[in-house]
């Protein structure tokens, strides 16, 4: 049976579309702009070109820009579904990186939706192509929430940097050697808001202690060691110019207020997260560690075990795989990650590896043999390779639907 293959360059408010024969001849290029009604002329245009090669199998490929091509994949696939048995219609949403490099083994060609329509139709002539698309609309309403989710951890961490660059102005012996084991914690934010470190030295001892037992709801063990020695940093402390107080007091203040607004946000997320959960079947939540929303986020970009064949397929997709680097006789011994792979994917198994490793024996020997293995990045080092061993474990427990047993329960 003969093949239509359609490339199609989307962009915000058109595509450019290209159908091309097997043997790469141009059948068809033109635009449609990104609406409905202007998707339905697409069809049109393509059944009508399909019909005079005498083609039955139509191969559709558009790259995974954001999300201005998901109405269009979605609705070609709903709407095409109904000229099957008779013209079979297959839609692949193409890596844009691998697109990219594709192009690159063509001289000197030029960029323009066209262009970049027919070279998305010649990369489908070559038959290298990923899992088509599957109607996996669970999956993806469940990724809205956790890939916001992720976004938003992201943000936290870069304001949470940024808060900790601002109180190194404000109070350098605290940002240098912080006697509160969590800087964010209600205790310190309370000395970084409430107190300079002009006031902490003045401050008598007895005064300082009632101010962090008031704030510490007395569950420090010894509120005069940490009290002595908030004034010893602060004493040996920058003395921040007057002019300057006011803004990073308000700076810090508003950085802080952003940040405890997205957790309150996450907190959303998860709540949400958590009710979608409980209408799909998994047996991830029962390894210790993984709740429902780690489960989720590994769950929603695998969206569905059986695209994959084996563990390693799954690594390879979650870009938790390292580079052979071999010569002739030489090959190296230390190699880095591939830096490729889905972002989401591999951030929810690392995070989930993070929590597993505290609650079972294995990954906890695991993770701590390959700690000592190096020198430094010991932790990073050691928790990728963690989340590398748990991608078998996910792939074990989603394709047999099997509850987890920890080792000091088996026989």
């Amino acid at each position: 049976m003969s093949k239509m293959l359609v490339g199609i360059d989307v962009s915000l408010r058109s595509h450019h579309v290209q159908c091309m024969d097997e043997a790469g001849r141009s059948l068809a290029s033109f635009s449609v702009s990104n609406d409905q009604n202007r998707a339905d002329t697409l069809i049109k245009r393509m059944l009508e070109t399909s019909e005079k090669v005498n083609s039955h199998i139509l191969q559709i490929g558009m790259e995974a820009t954001s999300n201005l091509g998901w109405h269009l994949a979605h609705y070609l696939k709903d709407q095409l579904q109904g000229y099957e048995p008779k013209l079979k219609a297959q839609i692949y949403v193409l890596n844009a990186r691998k697109v990219a490099r594709f192009k690159k083994g063509y001289d000197h060609l030029p960029k323009n939706d066209r262009i970049d329509a027919w070279v998305i139709a010649d990369h489908l002539r070559f038959n290298r192509l990923p899992n088509e698309m599957q109607d996996t609309i669970q999956h993806e309403a469940l990724q809205r929430l956790t890939r916001t989710r992720f976004h938003l951890m992201k943000n936290i961490t870069r304001d949470k940097t940024y808060f900790l660059n601002q109180v190194f102005l404000k109070f350098s012996g605290l940002r240098q050697d912080n006697p509160f084991s969590n800087t964010f914690g209600t205790t310190c934010l309370a000395v970084i808001q409430e107190l300079e470190p002009e006031q902490i030295v003045a401050m008598s001892i007895e005064e300082l202690i009632d101010f962090l037992k008031e704030h510490g709801k007395n569950r420090f063990a010894n509120p005069e060691e940490i009290a002595k020695y908030l004034q010893k940093i602060a004493r040996s402390s920058y003395r921040l110019n007057k002019v300057m107080a006011d803004p990073v007091n308000i700076s810090l203040s508003v950085t802080l207020s952003v940040i405890k607004h997205m957790e309150n946000e996450v907190k959303r997320l998860d709540k949400e997260i958590s009710k979608l959960m409980k209408g799909i079947p998994e047996t991830l939540t029962s390894v210790k560690g993984i709740g429902p929303v780690f489960a989720a986020g590994i769950i929603a970009e695998i969206a569905g075990i059986k695209r994959f064949k084996n563990h390693d397929a799954l690594a390879k997709y979650a870009g938790l795989v390292w580079n052979q680097h071999q010569s002739g006789e030489f090959e190296a011994q230390e190699t880095a990650r591939a830096q490729t792979g889905n972002k989401y994917l591999r951030y929810y198994l690392v995070q989930a590896a993070d929590k597993v490793r505290h609650h079972d024996v294995e990954y906890k020997s695991f993770y701590q043999k390959k700690f000592d293995e190096v020198p430094k990045h010991q932790h990073k080092r050691a928790l990728v390779l963690t989340a590398r061993k748990l991608v078998r474990l996910v792939y074990a427990l989603l394709s047999t639907n099997k509850l987890y047993t920890p080792p000091e329960r088996r026989d």
